[in-house]
């Protein structure tokens, strides 16, 4: 940095200010560093900066598993909203296990970040109990290890309703949920499913949820199949936990011959960018992704202290937000009827 300022003619708490994104800089001043930096080929040193101000400008964001397409489209969403705040993303896959995820909860990434976002897939909360963290820490999505924890995602139950109760409304009734699995996001989007049967007063003989290990694409595809190849009545609609599963049952339903939506119209959560591109496009509820990652970033710089400029320190919040964010059902032809005769 001195050589910076040498440079520029300026001093080294300026180049320091705009290397660190301080807004109290004249356009001019910025300017004239900037070319300094630029002609001396400066970069910063994260390591020594991290030694000096207590902050290494890198958050940790933990998702279970990268190669689907959800948590790789939310990553996405993580990493624009840390950029516009001049943040480096460390991305780390858990592959749901609960113990790499109490690590984390534990503190097992702070070596290497400023904060942790963790999307929580197992970890029960017993394993947690009431302890509070001691560094910035905030969950993503609906698995909830207590209230403790500040956590951003959208209502699960109400997105659940809100699609089943869209296949109601075309005229479906016997409408499977694909996807229980035991986990607290499957528990709550049968609970959501259950109300929407139950508020259309649906017989409950035209209840069915369908138990999958994993929500894939292959799962769903093979539980669509068994289903279609056992001696029960065809359903008229398919409502998948996620929208990898309801990209399993499109292929499941068009491999056995079965017309979509005529015959039986699908309907998933997620909102994934492939669900424009199925055949037929596929309805899905979308959650607003970009609001997720803004909240979580706001939340961890409100528990660092940061929010005020680069490398100030602050007090933790005093509780812990729980933020239910918006989310949209999008629909697409996937659950329309186009049979005049349903």
């Amino acid at each position: 940095m001195r050589d910076v300022a040498e440079h520029a003619g300026v001093s080294v708490r300026t180049v320091s200010n705009v290397v660190s994104g301080y807004p109290h800089v004249s356009p001019d001043t910025r300017a004239k560093v900037q070319r300094s930096l630029d002609e001396l080929g400066y970069r910063m040193d994260y390591l020594a900066r991290g030694l000096r101000s207590g902050r290494t400008g890198f958050i940790a964001l933990a998702v279970p598993y990268l190669a689907e397409p959800y948590f790789a489209e939310l990553a996405q969403a993580v990493i624009r909203a840390a950029g516009r705040r001049g943040i480096t993303v460390l991305v780390e896959a858990t592959a749901g296990d609960s113990e790499v995820e109490r690590r984390i909860l534990d503190g097992g990434l702070t070596n290497v970040a400023d904060g942790v976002l963790l999307s929580a897939l197992t970890v029960p909360a017993a394993d947690v109990g009431a302890r509070t963290p001691d560094f910035p820490l905030v969950m993503l999505g609906e698995h909830s290890v207590g209230d403790q924890f500040p956590r951003v995602g959208i209502d699960n139950v109400a997105a659940a309703r809100t699609a089943v109760g869209h296949l109601v409304e075309q005229g479906c009734r016997r409408i499977v949920a694909l996807g229980q699995n035991g986990s607290e996001n499957g528990r709550q989007r049968t609970e959501g499913y259950r109300q929407a049967m139950s508020a259309a007063r649906v017989r409950r003989v035209n209840w069915l949820v369908v138990p999958v290990e994993d929500w894939t694409r292959e799962q769903g595809f093979a539980a669509v199949r068994e289903l279609l190849e056992g001696d029960g009545p065809l359903p008229d609609a398919v409502f998948a936990f996620n929208d990898a599963l309801a990209v399993g049952a499109l292929r499941a339903l068009d491999a056995s011959g079965v017309r979509v939506p005529e015959d039986v119209a699908v309907a998933g959560i997620d909102d994934i960018q492939e669900a424009a591109y199925t055949h037929p496009p596929l309805t899905s509820i979308a959650p607003d992704l970009d609001v997720i990652a803004e909240r979580a970033l706001a939340l961890l710089e409100e528990q660092s202290g940061t929010s005020a400029g680069p490398g100030e320190p602050g007090a933790p919040v005093a509780a812990a937000a729980q933020e239910a964010t918006p989310f949209r059902l999008v629909v697409r032809a996937s659950s329309r009827w186009r049979s005049a005769g349903r």
